[in-house]
């Protein structure tokens, strides 16, 4: 994921998710890359770097990939990161057998937190 404040992001994936930074790659301008993981699934998060055509989803539109976190904890992670900053799209809701919700994190990306009933 890329992002605009590498630091930022990661201190809110912790906050938000759970996350944990598994590793970090200091880069100039006090910029980074990170890998974090959240209950076992691996995330890559980055400062942008336009030179080579990585830039973060524009915050005022939605991006155009979603992100599905499949966990037993979706409620309470979805709680979390709303009080984070992150901002609601669609509330936790009960669809057939699927427990779902929908939110935009301050960064851009959109997240879909859910699991199978």
């Amino acid at each position: 994921m890329t992002v605009n404040n590498g630091k930022k992001a990661v201190e809110f994936y912790v906050a938000a998710f759970g996350a944990t930074e598994r590793e970090r790659f200091e880069m100039p301008d006090q910029k980074l890359t990170s890998v974090i993981e959240i209950e076992k699934a691996e995330f890559y998060v980055g400062d942008e770097e336009p030179q080579y055509g990585n830039l973060s989803p524009d915050l005022k539109s939605n991006s155009p990939v979603r992100i599905i976190l499949q966990t037993k904890n979706a409620d309470e992670l979805f709680e979390k990161a709303l009080k984070s900053g992150a901002t609601e799209i669609c509330p936790m809701t009960t669809e057939n057998d699927w427990r779902i919700g929908k939110l935009k994190d301050p960064f851009g990306h959109i997240w879909e937190i859910g699991y199978t009933l």
